[in-house]
């Protein structure tokens, strides 16, 4: 059964009408304060038209036009809400790009230090000793892209591993959390 366009959807609907990972949704809403679900009781979010427009919008920037999430953010201050809940939409206007709001540079896929992974969860049964090492040990740079990917792909890469860097580190703190 197919809901009324102003229906308020669930989170696990509107990840599969966006084609993204519901972990992806919640990402975002820690990093965009205009995308505000409404709560009910035990957390569960559920989204109004006007979120799905913003979530849209921010999905069309990100993975079609190769926004940074810094980029996006820019554009809600400067262009406001109603330009990126349209943004998405045929024949609506597109933004112009400005310098850090797309990839910096297609040959530079490499973390800048505040990026890079934090160190892994320790395993269980692991001795303080090893996991000293661990968090001390120097953080390497991802590789340089592979000869023959595309922009696109690059770009696709680059909001994966940030995403799932942020990921990492909120289960991280979760972990130490519950410690």
């Amino acid at each position: 059964m197919d809901k009324a366009p102003d229906a308020f959807r669930t989170i696990s609907e509107v990840a599969q009408e966006l084609d993204v990972p519901q972990h992806v949704l919640r990402f975002w809403e820690s990093r965009f304060r205009e995308i505000k679900p409404m709560k009910r009781g035990g957390g569960r979010r559920y989204y109004r038209p006007n979120d799905l427009d913003l979530l849209r919008g921010i999905r069309h920037l990100l993975y079609s036009e190769g926004y940074t999430i810094r980029g996006v953010q820019r554009l809600l201050r400067e262009q406001g809400l109603r330009f990126v809940q349209s943004v998405w939409q045929e024949g609506a206007p597109q933004p112009v790009h400005q310098p850090g709001d797309v990839e910096e540079d297609e040959a530079a896929i490499e973390l800048t230090e505040e990026e890079a992974p934090e160190p892994r969860l320790p395993l269980a049964g692991g001795d303080d000793a090893e996991r000293s090492e661990q968090r001390s040990a120097p953080r390497a740079a991802a590789p340089p892209p592979v000869a023959g990917l595309t922009r696109e792909d690059a770009q696709k890469l680059q909001t994966a591993l940030r995403e799932l860097t942020e990921c990492r580190r909120l289960l991280e703190e979760t972990w130490r959390d519950t410690r």
